[in-house]
């Protein structure tokens, strides 16, 4: 069982029944239940709630006209998501198939197949948290809070995040078709995107044109990314850097180790996050002093895809007055997930513990705001260091990316 953080409600489902695995057909009565979940796992008060959802299940698959539709997995995993999305936990706690299983796998390992976005449910719809870097939805202009309505011409509202992301999945080189639109103009296009292979870059930098600032950039907190900014960190020492702008926006975050090693790089002492249990109790998490922390002056990038292990470490260089922190307010994921297999390859991932920043500021639902506030003009996308390298310093200048600009200033400036 690995302790990793998300934001995304990006794989999300709903369920109707508290047994996964099920054959096709079978009927839960009182002698099925005493097989799956025998009366000493059920517990005190809980058989008649046991009860009525075998009543319901009984009811559906004898009276229900339609009876493809009443698949026996379907009504499970519907089950079994809306008890999780009962909790109130959006985004957060939820409920995985065996498909979403391997989604999240492969993305802690840095390694997957599709068209690269981060997703939740938000008010009954798709949002986009984030897209990933080099992925096909990031070369499609796909942004923060982009609403996803159709898939491949079929309207999506309402439905649970397992059908979509279903409908959204498949192997490299095929195409799908989302119909987007933009919150703030309403307006809607479509987008096709092939799908690929992708390999997450999780640390890039570049020198910013014309100065010694590096413009360092960390996609996502997979396995590996704290000893990758750590030979980052040391190639900018030898190539005689004088300040970093570290770049996480648009990052869904990913494992909570991982975040803890890139903060600690940057601070020599004192807490990263404190961890909050069920109980009330609240749990310091240190410095790790595996690495030697740069002195160098930093200022951190964020906007609303900033998210999850992202935000910690944010809120880490933020409290303890490490790193101006520029853009806008990030997502706000605060809770440690823990994911716990099921019988049938799915799993639930449960929210075990909230995160605060070191302050103890909350900020679950409510997310980081920036020092310094500065929004990115309409229809303008982050630059990112890998398009740095055919730039001259006025070509940068010139550049319509307001927040990096700023960050540039920050850092210069006397």
């Amino acid at each position: 069982m690995k302790r990793q953080l998300r934001r995304l409600g990006e794989l999300g489902l709903v369920l109707l029944v508290l047994l996964t695995g099920l054959a096709g057909g079978i009927v839960l009565d009182r002698q099925v239940l005493s097989v799956y979940a025998a009366p000493s796992n059920i517990a005190p008060g809980a058989t008649s709630s046991f009860q009525l959802i075998a009543q319901a299940w009984n009811l559906i698959q004898r009276e229900y006209v339609d009876h493809l539709a009443a698949q026996p997995q379907r009504l499970t995993y519907a089950a079994i998501s809306g008890m999780t999305d009962a909790l109130g936990d959006t985004g957060h706690s939820r409920f995985l198939t065996p498909e979403m299983v391997k989604a999240e796998q492969d993305f802690a390992q840095g390694q997957f197949e599709g068209v690269g976005i981060e997703v939740q449910i938000k008010d009954s719809h798709l949002v986009v948290v984030a897209p990933l870097d080099g992925s096909p939805a990031q070369r499609a202009g796909l942004r923060p809070g982009d609403i996803i309505l159709q898939v491949n011409g079929q309207d999506i509202t309402g439905l649970p995040l397992d059908q979509i992301i279903s409908r959204i999945l498949g192997p490299a080189g095929t195409q799908v078709t989302l119909t987007i639109q933009d919150p703030s103009t309403g307006q809607t296009h479509d987008v096709t995107l092939t799908r690929a292979k992708i390999t997450l870059r999780n640390v890039t930098w570049h020198r910013i044109p014309g100065t010694t600032i590096a413009h360092v950039r960390i996609a996502a907190f997979s396995q590996g990314v704290s000893s990758e900014l750590h030979q980052t960190l040391s190639d900018l020492q030898q190539q005689g850097m004088t300040g970093i702008v570290l770049d996480l926006r648009d990052d869904p975050g990913g494992l909570l180790d991982e975040s803890i090693g890139v903060a600690s790089q940057f601070l020599s002492n004192g807490n990263v996050l404190e961890e909050k249990n069920a109980q009330g109790q609240v749990k310091p998490m240190p410095v790790d002093h595996k690495y030697t922390a740069s002195d160098l002056p930093i200022v951190v990038l964020i906007n609303g895809g900033t998210a999850s292990a992202a935000e910690i470490t944010v809120g880490a260089l933020q409290d303890a007055h490490r790193a101006k922190v520029v853009g806008e307010k990030t997502f706000g994921t605060g809770t440690v997930l823990n994911e716990f297999p099921l019988s049938d390859g799915s799993a639930l991932l449960l929210a075990t513990q909230e995160w605060l920043t070191p302050d103890g500021h909350v900020i679950w639902h409510k997310g980081l705001s920036p020092d310094v506030t500065v929004a990115l003009p309409t229809n303008v996308t982050p630059t990112f260091p890998e398009a740095e390298q055919d730039m001259t310093s006025a070509q940068l200048r010139a550049s319509s990316d307001t927040q990096l600009l700023q960050a540039l200033d920050l850092l210069t400036s006397p």
